[in-house]
């Protein structure tokens, strides 16, 4: 006889995954393929792909990102 399912695994894996929201900005390292970029206050902002992203009122690494050479802003 098999053992019925726990729904409670299915739920906390998909609160893992976060969607990318349409309030945010995507750039490329034109470098890199994975690289963890730290931001002057301390935080970090994972490269993957190439790609990195951040929120539109994130002031900081958008002055970040926008100032190094190595990344370029995506049009989306």
């Amino acid at each position: 006889m098999a053992k019925p399912q726990d729904d409670s695994t299915t739920q906390d894996s998909a609160a893992v995954i976060q969607p990318i929201s349409a309030s945010s900005l995507t750039f490329r390292d034109t470098l890199y393929t994975s690289r963890t970029v730290i931001l002057p206050d301390g935080r970090t902002l994972p490269v993957i792909k190439s790609l990195v992203s951040v929120e539109a009122g994130d002031d900081i690494a958008l002055k970040c990102l926008k100032a190094h050479p190595e990344y370029e802003q995506l049009k989306e």
